[in-house]
Order: C-alpha cells, then structure tokens, then sequence
C-alpha cells in the first residue's frame, strides 16, 4: 500500500513566496506523514487567475525562482505542483514533477477555457498533447490540469502512455450546483478510460471569484472514494492499494443555502484579509438585504471588526430601527444611530430654487439614499474600514438602486443573490443560531423612501423577477420564450427593459461573490450603448 497526499490551498495571487512556503509546509508535513507524493491545485504557485500579471516578465520571473526554491527544498517525497511556465517566449499553465531537489517533468495544459469567468487564451498557448506519465512505488500516474478533465482526449493521451491514476489539478470556481457537475465529468472520464482519478481544487477568495475546495477521488468504477471538505483548506491523504484507492467514510454533503452562504463568507474573510482592510462599515436597515449582509459579515470577521449605522429618516418605520437595534445587539456589533432627516431637509432647501413647481419624486429618494452613502464612506475613510453595500442581484439587475447611494461601497457581498435565495439565506443561518429578527424576514421588503413604500409598488413579485431573471441573465432565453414558460408578456417585457437599461449602473457597481451560472462582471458583459431591439 503506498499513500499520497491532497494539498487543499487557499492561494493567493501574486503572494509567490507565501504561496511557496504553503507548498514546501505541506510537503514537509506529508512527508513525516508517509505519504510518497503531494498534489497541489492548478496555478497553486501563482494563484489563480494572475490574469494581466502574466504579461509582467518580472512575474514569471519571480515564479521560475520559486519554483526552483521549493524543488531545494523539498527531499524524500515527491511534488506535482501546478506553476506557469514560459517556453521559447510562450506561456503555458503547467504541472511539473519535483523529485530530491529536481525539476524532473513538465506537462502543459490543453485545453484552455475561454468562456464565462474564464480567459485562459489571451494569456497562454495550449499544450501539444505530450502526456506526462510517470511512476512512483509501483503505480504509473498520469497528470492533467483542470479544464483537460472535461474533454476526454488529455485522459485518454495519459492512458495510451501507460498511466494507471490520474492526476488532476484544478481551480475550479465555486457556483450552485458545480461540485455534482465536476462528479458527473470526471466519472464520464472514468468510464471511459477505467483509471481512478484524484481531483485536487484550489479553496479561498480571489476577488468576485471563490473556490470551494471540495476535493474528491474516484475509484476506476466511478465511486466516490474520498470527499475533501468544501471552502477550508485541509491536506488530505489517499491509501491506495493495487492501484485503487482505499475508500474511506464520507462527509455529509451540505445543502445548497450552506454552500452559499459559506462561499459568501470565504468570499468576504478572504477579500477583506488579503487586502489589507481592518474592519468594514455597513448600513442597517431593518431590511432583509442588509440584515443577511450583517450575519455573514460577523460570522466572517468576527463583531468586533464590523460597525454598523442606522440612519433613519422620515419615512423610516419604528419597527425598522427597533429591528436593526435588536439585531446589532444580538450579533454583538458596535452601532451608532444618525437621523437623516435634517441633511435631507437641507438639500431640498438648497434645490429648493432649482426644482420649483416641480413635484417629488424618486429624485428626492435617491437623494436620501445618496446622503446615507456619503456617511458611511465618511467612517471608511476616516478609520480605513471597507463599505459593504447591501444590495442583492435582483436590484442589481432592474436598476432598483441608487449611484453613489446604497451602491456606495467597495464590496457588494449579496450582487449574485437572487432575493428568493436571500430569504432562504436568512432563515438558514437562524437555524444556526438566532440572528435576524423574525420580523425582518415576515415583513414585506421596502426602501422606505417614501410613505408607505413597496418594492412591489415598482416591481413584480421577487418570485416573478427572479425567475425572469434568470431565464434572461442566466440562460440568455428570448422574450418569446420566457413568455411561453407561463410570464405574462408585460411582467417580462419590463423586467429584460430594465435589466437592458441598467448596464450602465452594473459597471460602476463593486464586485461581489459569484455563485450563480452567470454573474453581473466578468460572467456577462454586455455593451452599454446599444441599439439592439429584442421585440
């Protein structure tokens, strides 16, 4: 029997020297452990995506250094490490073998993923199809990286070779219900090929991107044999006997409102930390959006690098302050209380000239959303915390948000939650442990910039919108076809309207976490000026 080893890292880009010190500890760690070989993520070296960093010689520079330092260091147990290599002018995403003190191989990845978050051609040339088999302790393994796993020809290549187990680094970001795809491609390429496979994923936050971890092995009949845990980092090890993995219990798998809301949080602690924030500031509403934002922000920081305003205004609710009140106590955050209805009066006398015998209207709203905007940037940058906005992909979509208002911030961690799954979010992390006051999640929503203000005075039911929503962003349906799926032709036609005519506002929005098929940012990128007419 012969053990090898599942480096789960949390990478950071461009940290070349910390992400090394990773790999050489975990090698060092499974070493003294037994294990005769250590498999790290796709681009562990580097972090993933370096993106435009990779037209830096200076950075590739820096890698090959490193590369070679970790090689050094490193005696009495094998590395398959995942590394950018540059070859006669080209760049390739690249795995290399280390062996006592050597760069023995290298293989070359060949399928370069150029869609949806992906834009791996713009910066490296694909592999050749030279396969990288080799062998260790009577087993002959074979290597591939990431999207080489989703085509059967790298697989097959390997196997022609001679390999026996497969070998398979990968970053591979988080969305719902992207583990039980990976399961389903790589027993595809079991079955086609009869070699157990190890798949070794990247965990932890790189800017709207997070990576879930969520390692596994399958066995040559496709089983699942060994489960990683989903977004922590862990070193892992795998027996394998005639040349099969040795299966071992399995974790539960988590539900679908624990995964995001664990990929939330990883997204968020990992933004903050790696640059360099030392708290954040957000506003409490007595809303549902901006009460899920407190939850996750506590639970990923911890109270006491979270602070919180309440800035009510004239049409502010009581049970809304007493609301936010009750929640910043429970979850232990410091708050303070800033009434808005002075400032706001003082700007409708200092407009009062300019708009008279005009009526009121969302421009006196957006207003009040723009003075609590001003006072919350005004806390960062006095003590240097990062703004959280609060708004959720469904506001994000229709324009239901005001520039330099609520979309004010640097971090918009709900911009990928549809406001269906908000609901969901909140009453899963109740069931955690009480957070969010129950009314917040029973009332109905309201921006509460006007008397007795709805969304649904300006929107469909959420239920509706979502769904629209996500057969227009999501699925790129026609009007036409969303219509046959049962949506009335109004309900449709003013909801793809208004996502159509608020590009311009997604573009000065924060990035958030992505955890849908398509987020707003690097997912869909659609032109603001456009003429184009769907009907």
């Amino acid at each position: 029997m012969t053990s090898i080893a599942i480096a789960q890292l949390n990478a950071t880009v461009g940290d070349i020297n910390g992400n090394a010190d990773q790999i050489i500890d975990h090698a060092l760690t499974a070493k003294q452990t037994g294990a005769c070989l250590l498999i790290t993520p796709e681009l562990a070296l580097c972090g993933y995506p370096p993106e435009d960093l990779l037209f830096r010689q200076d950075f590739i520079l820096a890698n090959e250094k490193a590369l070679h330092r970790i090689a050094e260091s490193i005696s009495g147990i094998s590395v398959v490490i995942g590394h950018i290599h540059q070859v006669g002018g080209k760049l390739f995403n690249a795995a290399s073998l280390l062996q006592d003190g050597n760069i023995v191989a290298t293989y070359h990845k060949q399928v370069l993923p150029n869609y949806s978050v992906f834009d791996e051609e713009r910066y490296f040339t694909p592999g050749s199809g030279q396969p990288l088999v080799f062998e260790l302790q009577g087993v002959k393994y074979g290597v591939m990286v990431c999207a080489d796993g989703w085509e059967p020809e790298p697989a097959q290549q390997a196997k022609a070779a001679g390999a026996e187990f497969m070998l398979s680094l990968n970053a591979s970001p988080y969305r719902m219900e992207k583990l039980n795809t990976r399961y389903e491609v790589f027993q595809a390429r079991v079955k086609e090929t009869g070699l157990p496979i190890l798949y070794a994923n990247l965990v932890g936050g790189q800017d709207e991107l997070v990576f879930d971890g969520a390692s596994f092995v399958l066995n040559a009949q496709g089983d699942i044999t060994h489960q990683l845990p989903s977004f922590i980092t862990a070193l892992s090890y795998v027996d394998i006997q005639d040349k099969q993995p040795v299966a071992t219990p399995l974790i539960a798998p988590l539900s679908l409102e624990a995964m995001v809301y664990n990929a939330l949080k990883l997204g968020l602690t990992d933004y903050i930390n790696k640059n360099g924030f030392p708290s954040v500031v957000l506003g409490l509403s007595g809303g549902i959006d901006s009460a899920l934002t407190l939850a996750i922000a506590v639970d990923a920081l911890g109270a006491d690098r979270v602070k919180v305003l309440m800035m009510s205004s004239q049409y502010t609710a009581n049970m809304s302050v007493d609301d936010a009140v009750a929640m910043a106590e429970t979850v232990g955050v410091d708050y303070s209380l800033i009434p808005i209805k002075s400032l706001f009066e003082g700007f409708k006398d200092a407009l009062a000239e300019e708009f008279t015998g005009l009526a009121e209207d969302t421009t006196e709203e957006n207003l009040q959303a723009r003075i609590r905007g001003t006072l919350l940037m005004a806390l960062s940058n006095k003590f240097g915390s990062i703004v959280l906005t609060t708004g959720n992909k469904s506001e994000v979509a229709v324009g239901y948000s005001t520039l330099y208002g609520d979309m004010a911030g640097g971090f918009s961690l709900l911009k990928d939650v549809p406001k269906t799954l908000v609901y969901q979010l909140a009453k899963y992390r109740n069931r955690i442990s009480p957070a969010i006051p129950e009314r917040i999640i029973t009332r109905p929503p309201s921006a509460e910039l006007r008397e007795d203000q709805k969304d649904q005075d300006s929107l469909p039911p959420y239920e509706i919108l979502d769904a629209i929503m996500q057969a227009y962003v999501e699925d790129d349906l026609s009007i036409d076809a969303i219509i046959k799926q049962g949506f009335t032709e109004t309900d449709v036609k003013r909801v793809t309207s208004l996502i159509d005519r608020n590009e311009y506002k997604r573009r000065q929005a924060p990035i958030g976490v992505r955890i849908t098929q398509r987020g707003f940012g690097k997912d869909r990128r659609y032109p603001i000026t456009c003429k184009l007419n769907f009907d």
